[in-house]
């Protein structure tokens, strides 16, 4: 193997490190939606686009969560018109602006990975 090669080789191997790689859908194995009565309305309609990350760490009001879905019904989310007010219902009650503020949740491979990098930069 020529030296340019050999050199290729190493960066691929450094660039595939599981210390630079995200713990595998660690937000959705580790955040879930609340218990609710459309907690299985909002996973089928909601987590077959998008992490359950991305909405629970909304703070939005009953409008701009209306607003929302609609939008998401018209971008092809799977939400039956009898369901849709009770949906809202659950994202605005559990993701509303008086909500204690999304604090992300840290895996021990985010924090060995922080620490390591700390480490390194010393």
């Amino acid at each position: 193997m020529s030296h340019k090669n050999s050199i290729i080789v190493s960066v691929l191997i450094a660039l595939s490190s599981p210390a630079l790689i995200p713990a595998q859908n660690s937000a959705k194995l580790n955040e879930e939606l609340p218990a609710g009565a459309m907690k299985q309305k909002a996973t089928t309609a909601c987590l077959e686009c998008h992490e359950a990350r991305i909405i629970v760490q909304q703070r939005l009001s009953k409008p701009v969560w209306t607003k929302e879905v609609d939008k998401m019904v018209k971008w092809g989310a799977v939400v039956d018109a009898n369901d849709r007010d009770a949906l809202i219902d659950y994202l605005s009650g559990n993701f509303s602006p008086d909500q204690p503020e999304y604090s992300a949740l840290r895996t021990a491979r985010e924090k060995t990975t922080v620490r390591s990098t700390r480490q390194k930069s010393k």
